[in-house]
């Protein structure tokens, strides 16, 4: 359907800017074919198209797992590839991508979109601690799911490491009649929602575009429309309901929904426990674990009853200034109206989960008729919902590169980092985090320089912690010793032939976003290349910066995704 009537603008407020009107390829009815036109209807005329097809690049990265070639997303998503090179040069300015070779990756800095709809939403802070104790005491996956019209998209995952455990990420999109949580959140459908339901059936009966699910192998009829229907009428009654291998053999989940408080008492998220049939039957879960999840789902309750709306914490403002020196800068390769457009999803946040035109103009420094037009695009293509004067991010927002970069480790965020640092300096570069037993450092990222004589060790390699710079910013975090004390205090080790003679080295901490270290970056020379002094003039303010790029990334992975070392 057409965009919700706004506040009147002027007409210059409703014309395109230059950046808009120039852009060639597709037609934006086009692209919002190609990436689904969200809450349907025929495209806007305000809408910003390059926004659009900025969108389409970004869920096809997210679809192909993050890494896609220029060429491969030219054929994805039908756009000219100059449209191509200049959508990801631009996205590669705001650290949402990175290029390598002829390949674009998704970079953990894309995660503040999603971040900035988790922040909104409330719930994943105030929820997951109890889903992570109840995974702790029953050893089984639990995760939070909200409704995406037909379909439920996890907030929350808390998940064991065994040979066989759940896969599914954080933003992946599942169908609802194929889960637990699809039925509770079913018994709240209208008549409208239910035909679009059947309509999305009819239209993709193998579910081709839920990707994290395996594609049905027979076509749905009417049978298994009842069988749903059912399924919903018994999750009413209940007030829970089960999965019993209806996703893939041997996947089993029970779910009890998580209650708004207020007299409506609507579904706020679902809870659920999911095992593997060789540990328990679907007929198990319910009799020995449900008890259990209840309870959980009793104290998600009061969490919610309890605590009291936060602050509104700092809006990213000032970013159209940004995005303008981007533009003076790259001049035509930058698209502004497609960054300006995705700053309006940052506006968003904690304490900011509705925010009215104003105030979205306002936290992000951009022009009314600029946020206006991104909000119509949103609102189109399924990212925000209007609620009178106000706009709140959707579940949908989690679609744009949540799922894959969700499961990024310390050591993938850093790999990067480490071999512009290594172009930058020409000595090999490593990251390593402290073993369990803290005597040893493990190293889990490296990048060589190619040298006649180098310093030849490889990732994985265990080292004493106590020989090495790399463990001396470790230890100094962990221990209270005064041979220590120097590196607290300066803020990185230099280690000067102790390991190994002729073997010079400098490390720096990394810090988690409450600031624990909790790896180190270094570099190892050869002594006839620098020596101690320069090492410190010269390579500690690239690793001292390298490291800050790191943390950034990492803080970025880490707000609501558990991030391991390697």
């Amino acid at each position: 359907m057409p965009a919700k009537p706004m506040p009147e603008t002027t007409p210059e407020e409703s014309a395109p800017t230059a950046d808009e009107a120039d852009e060639k390829g597709p037609s934006a009815e086009g692209t919002a074919a190609l990436i689904g036109s969200g809450t349907g209807g025929s495209v806007p005329a305000e809408a910003v198209a390059p926004l659009i097809r900025g969108i389409a690049v970004l869920r096809e990265l997210t679809e192909a797992n993050g890494t896609l070639s220029l060429s491969g997303l030219e054929r994805a998503t039908g756009l000219a590839r100059s449209t191509v090179d200049r959508i990801t040069a631009t996205l590669a300015r705001m650290g949402y991508v990175r290029f390598d070779g002829r390949d674009v990756h998704l970079s953990p800095r894309l995660m503040e979109l999603g971040n900035a709809y988790l922040a909104a939403l409330r719930l994943p802070a105030l929820l997951s601690p109890h889903a992570d104790a109840l995974a702790d005491a029953l050893d089984e996956s639990v995760s939070l799911a909200v409704a995406d019209q037909d379909g439920i998209r996890f907030i929350h995952q808390a998940t064991r490491r065994r040979a066989m455990s759940l896969s599914f990420r954080i933003g992946d999109l599942l169908p609802a009649e194929r889960t637990a949580p699809g039925p509770l959140f079913a018994t709240e459908w209208t008549a409208a929602d239910w035909q679009r339901w059947r309509d999305r059936r009819a239209a993709d009966p193998r579910d081709l575009s839920f990707t994290a699910v395996p594609p049905r192998t027979h076509r749905p009829d009417a049978r298994d429309d009842d069988t749903f229907v059912r399924r919903t009428e018994e999750a009413s009654a209940n007030g829970w309901s089960l999965d019993d291998q209806l996703i893939e053999p041997g996947l089993v989940a029970i779910s009890v929904p998580v209650r708004l408080p207020g007299a409506d008492g609507r579904i706020a998220s679902v809870a659920s426990v999911v095992s593997h049939t060789s540990r328990h039957t679907a007929h198990n879960l319910r009799t020995t674990l449900l008890p259990r999840l209840r309870s959980t789902v009793e104290a998600m309750e009061r969490e919610l009853r309890d605590t009291p709306p936060p602050e509104p914490g700092p809006p990213p403002a000032d970013l159209a200034l940004w995005t303008g020196a981007s533009k003076q800068q790259l001049g035509r390769e930058f698209i502004e109206s497609l960054a300006r457009g995705l700053t309006v999803l940052t506006a968003f946040g904690e304490g900011r989960e509705e925010l009215t035109l104003t105030e979205v103009a306002r936290a992000t420094g951009l022009a009314r008729a600029t946020a206006r037009r991104a909000l119509i695009t949103y609102e189109h293509l399924g990212l925000v919902a209007p609620a009178g004067r106000t706009f709140t991010p959707t579940p949908r927002v989690l679609s744009l590169g949540f799922p894959p970069l969700s499961r990024t480790t310390l050591s993938e965020i850093a790999q990067p980092h480490l071999a512009d640092l290594t172009s930058r300096i020409h000595e090999s570069t490593s990251l390593a985090v402290l073993s369990d037993s803290g005597e040893e450092i493990q190293l889990t990222a490296r990048v060589t320089t190619a040298r006649v004589m180098s310093v030849n060790i490889t990732v994985g390699t265990r080292l004493p912690a106590y020989a090495t710079a790399l463990g001396r910013v470790l230890l100094a975090d962990t221990r209270d010793e005064e041979a220590l004390a120097p590196v607290r205090s300066q803020g990185y080790a230099l280690v000067d032939e102790e390991l190994e003679e002729g073997l010079r080295s400098i490390a720096v901490p990394i810090r988690d976003r409450s600031g624990r270290v909790v790896a180190a970056l270094n570099t190892a020379l050869h002594a006839s290349r620098r020596t101690a002094r320069e090492c410190v003039t010269d390579l500690l303010p690239e690793l001292t910066a390298t490291a800050t790029r790191i943390q950034t990334d990492f803080h970025t992975a880490a707000r609501f995704t558990h991030v391991p070392a390697s």
